[in-house]
Order: C-alpha cells, then structure tokens, then sequence
C-alpha cells in the first residue's frame, strides 16, 4: 500500500477509527481484575508450521481456539496487510501483538509499520530483542526511541513496547537493564514479561507485576522447568512456573489484555502444534 505523511486531521481520524475498530474507548483502563483474559499464539511457537504452510497453520490455530495470534514475521502476507487481514477476519482471530525491530520505530519506517499494523488491527508493537538493551550507554538512547515512538502511537490508540528474556535481568550497577527501561520510558510503553524468562532468572513473575503495576499490558505465558526440576514438563501447569499466582497477578497488577502462550520447549516427541494444544487446554482451566 502506499506509504504517506500522516497529517493531523489523518491522525484524529485514524484514533478514532482504531478506538472504534478495536471496541475500545480512546482511553484505556489499566487495571483488569476479575475480567477475562483472551489468549492469543505466539506464532514463533509453530515456526515450522508456519514457514511450510502459512494459512493452514493459522487454521490450525483458530481450530484449537485461540482468540488471536501473535506474530513473528508474516511469511506470504508482507507488505499484504489487507490480504492478511482478511484471512484473520475469515478465521475469527484476532491480533494480539507483533514481535518487530526496533528499526520499525525509526525515521519513515514508523509510518510503515503504522499502516501496516492498522490494518490488521494490531495495537501492540514488541521487540522481541535489541543488543543496546544491556548496553551501558546504547541503552539510554534505545529507551527514547521508544518514548518517541509512543508519542506518535498513544493518540492512535497503539502502544510499543519490549520483551525480555533472561539478559535483561543482567545488572548496571545496583539496577537490572529491565528496571533502568521501565525508568527512562514512559508508563505507555509496555514491558511485555515473558513469565517464563523471569523465572529462569530466578525472579517472582508477580512480584515483577506489582513493581510494575499497569505496564505488562500483553504478557507471555512461556512454559519453563527451572533447572531441569525432576518430575517437570515444559507444558503448562507441569512446569515450574505457579501459573494460577501469575494470571492473578495479570488481573489485579499487570493491566493485562492479553496473554499470548509461546511454547519452546516440545516435551515427548510431540509437534509443537500439539504441545501448543497441551498448554492451551491447561491454561484455560486454569482461566476458568
């Protein structure tokens, strides 16, 4: 499509259509106890599924019952946010987030990837990772990259935001990587947690939420075994992580929206399709 300026009156029509296209109100209520959270794939979870055959893995997934998907590239749809969008649509799924460079925030690109994720109906923009994160002093400029690109997505009714693993957890200092993000950005931009990583890392996935009340907006369910636990699975509710503590700290601190469930780990020579559908089944008993 093509890619142009945005003028002010685009911008105040473009806020209104995504707040009117997304159900929402052009502000957004931080706080979610007790309401129902949708759960979304990560579609890096099934990569292989994906690469192979892009439409029957996204029907796969819309047939086990996820309410949206994450993404993590878009394979034959790039650059084909219409067409893609109306395979969503034709699916019944939703997008919850997508995991993009933070080169997308920059200069031009910004207002391609505006235009791209609009039309898709994706609000949220993730970094997945970025080397500046643990650096020094990379670190101070890479956290105003996002507060400059939360100035243009806030009136749009779009957020960005980044995700860690375990090497955000490093330290500057007396003070984590994540803990100096979460203080030189904005309380706009979102810190998606991965639960997973945190606890690899030795930290309370809740405890995080509560630091940090409001901000973990979309928030992953990644199942982990903390140290190779005897008698432990990578799958929900076999792990090590206390998922029933984790999605009530996602209602009563995070303000999350979503939980999008990433599988890594394929335990019992299973397909990651199928250890997707093992987790998903779990989870939402234990969303019930």
């Amino acid at each position: 499509m093509p890619h142009t300026a945005f003028t002010r009156r685009q911008f105040i029509k473009g806020t209104v259509l995504t707040a009117a296209a997304f159900g929402l109100a052009p502000a957004f209520s931080v706080f979610a106890a007790g309401k129902k959270l949708p759960v979304a794939l990560q579609l890096y979870s099934i990569r292989g599924d994906c690469a192979k055959d892009f439409d029957a893995a996204l029907a796969e997934v819309a047939k086990l019952g996820f309410e949206g998907v994450e993404f993590a590239g878009y394979h034959k749809y790039a650059n084909k946010a219409e067409e893609l969008k109306k395979k969503l649509d034709d699916l019944n799924l939703k997008v919850a987030a997508t995991h993009i460079g933070t080169g997308s925030f920059r200069g031009d690109a910004l207002k391609r990837t505006i235009e791209f994720h609009q039309t898709i109906g994706c609000r949220f923009l993730i970094v997945p990772g970025d080397g500046d994160f643990t650096h020094p002093e990379k670190s101070k400029a890479l956290a105003e990259t996002f507060n400059k690109a939360t100035e243009t997505l806030k009136p749009l009714g779009m957020a960005c935001g980044y995700h860690n693993h375990t090497g955000e957890f490093k330290k500057d200092g007396d003070k984590t990587y994540w803990d100096l993000f979460a203080e030189r950005t904005s309380k706009d931009v979102i810190l998606q947690q991965d639960c997973g990583w945190t606890a690899a890392a030795g930290l309370d996935p809740v405890e995080m939420m509560k630091r940090y009340p409001g901000r973990m907006r979309s928030t992953h369910f990644k199942p982990t075994v903390v140290k190779n636990e005897a008698g432990k699975k990578a799958y929900i509710g076999q792990d090590s992580v206390d998922w029933a503590a984790v999605i009530e700290g996602c209602r009563q601190y995070g303000g999350t929206e979503w939980i999008t469930l990433e599988q890594e780990a394929y335990p019992d020579g299973k397909s990651p399709m199928e250890c997707s559908a093992i987790s998903f089944a779990a989870l939402k008993k234990l969303l019930a």
